[in-house]
């Protein structure tokens, strides 16, 4: 089974999804007239100028900015920013981040016409603001042809996220709490984490979007604050081990055997292929995940909301994931033997010693627990729009069985799965997004100067 979907993969990163993924964010780039820089200050007073941990929304199922921001970052800053990152210094050398850094920058752009475009685009269900890449796809291509491409990405969502990306949260979880548990002579099967995560995943599915809203919004400021303050001190800890992090980095973006050796076995390509596949599974640029929330936030214009989005990617990539690989980086943890989440754990147990794994465990909770309530409600829209509130219902529990499940599995296999339907979701969502690319800069024009 891993064997073949590995050779799926193959197929999908080693080129196409490369190509698609950085070739529409350099496009929007060049297009919005690199925006991510321009605009970089501005979307940041809109991002730290609503922070609110007692927002009110607006009509049924609609957010405030910042809930919709943190409902974003709930599912961006999850496994991949701890597990993610470290899997991707394994899979492609440390030059993998570089290419990491690069498609985070360009995605940038592209998160700004996602989320102004499912601004654009949004619209009322049963009496529910509601929107997403489904809505802006048939809007990009009229008729049948636009009805069953926004289907097909309704699947995909449902597959990508719900499914499989959830088994990638609760198994990493899982992994995490094992390690701590086995250091200490303790024996939980990592099936009883998930059966607890699926228990009060399920509470909060329960109270819908305005549940969700409020937990994300307490979690999500609470988490990144936590993993922030430790990470800086174990990096300061190792602070005169940064140039060398820096050039492992720099070097190993090009030529990865002049940082590994010879017999390291790893090429440039796998060093790209790694660094953009771990950074999609980060960030979310260009996916058609966040869209979701965006959609819903009480906006002024699109244009704002776009920005808004901009940021998020910039404090889950440049900053949260950054802060992950600094960690490994100037530990040393990285020749350790350890992979997955593991060796963010065996990182910060360098510095902090047995406290280290337990800190990553909980902070890997945090971040992978936000991550399961945003891709589910994610999944949820599209549940509905294919199979109406009776069908979002069955959904809901599918996704706390594959929970259960995931927790239980071998991360390879979960891995591989997961990275297989993210990099489905890109192609319907990036066709829209150049078909409306017109669009997306006539958003950009109409309100950036206001």
């Amino acid at each position: 089974m891993l064997s073949v979907v590995n050779k799926a993969n193959e197929f999908l990163w080693d080129i196409l999804l490369i190509i698609i993924l950085c070739g529409t964010g350099i496009f929007f780039t060049i297009r919005l007239k690199f925006i991510q820089v321009r605009k970089f200050g501005e979307g940041c007073r809109l991002v730290f100028g609503h922070i609110s941990l007692k927002g009110k929304k607006g009509g049924k199922g609609e957010m405030t900015p910042f809930q919709s921001l943190a409902t974003a970052i709930a599912a961006q800053v999850g496994t991949g920013n701890l597990a993610g990152a470290a899997t991707a210094l394994l899979g492609g050398g440390p030059g993998a981040i570089f290419w990491m850094w690069v498609s985070a920058f360009f995605g940038m752009a592209t998160i700004y016409a996602e989320a102004s475009l499912a601004q654009q685009h949004k619209t009322v269900v049963d009496g529910e603001v509601t929107g997403g890449p489904i809505y802006y796809i048939k809007a990009a291509f009229k008729g049948r042809f636009g009805k069953i491409l926004a289907g097909v990405f309704a699947v995909f969502v449902i597959l990508a996220l719900g499914f499989m990306g959830n088994m990638v949260q609760s198994n990493s979880i899982g992994d995490a709490f094992s390690k701590v548990f086995s250091a200490r002579n303790i024996t939980i099967p990592p099936v009883a984490i998930g059966v607890v995560l699926a228990v009060f995943a399920g509470f909060i599915f329960i109270g819908g979007t305005s549940r969700l809203a409020s937990v994300v919004e307490k979690i999500v400021p609470f988490m990144a604050g936590i993993y922030i303050v430790g990470s800086l001190v174990l990096i300061f800890s190792n602070i005169t081990q940064i140039p060398a992090a820096l050039k492992m980095i720099f070097v190993g973006a090009f030529n990865p055997k002049a940082v590994l050796g010879a017999g390291a076995g790893i090429a440039v390509r796998e060093a790209i292929r790694f660094g953009v596949a771990r950074g999609l599974f980060s960030n979310e640029a260009g996916m058609g995940s966040t869209p979701h929330a965006h959609a819903r936030a009480t906006a002024k214009n699109p244009h704002e909301q776009g920005l808004t989005a901009m940021i998020s990617v910039f404090i889950d990539t440049f900053v949260i994931l950054n802060l992950t690989v600094f960690s490994i980086l100037t530990s040393g943890a990285l020749g350790s033997g350890q992979s997955g989440v593991a060796l963010t754990q065996e990182a910060f147990a360098t510095r902090f010693g047995g406290f280290g794994d337990i800190f990553v465990a909980v902070c890997l909770l945090f971040f992978a627990f936000s991550t399961i309530l945003g891709w589910h409600f994610f999944g949820e829209i599209n549940a509905k729009y294919l199979f109406g509130k009776a069908g979002a219902k069955v959904y809901s529990l599918l996704v706390l069985a594959f929970i259960i499940t995931g927790s239980a599995l071998k991360v390879d296999l979960v891995w591989a799965l997961a990275d297989f339907f993210n990099g489905l979701m890109v192609i319907p969502n990036a066709l829209a997004l150049l078909a409306l690319s017109g669009a997306v800069a006539g958003i950009y024009r109409k309100f950036s100067k206001k």
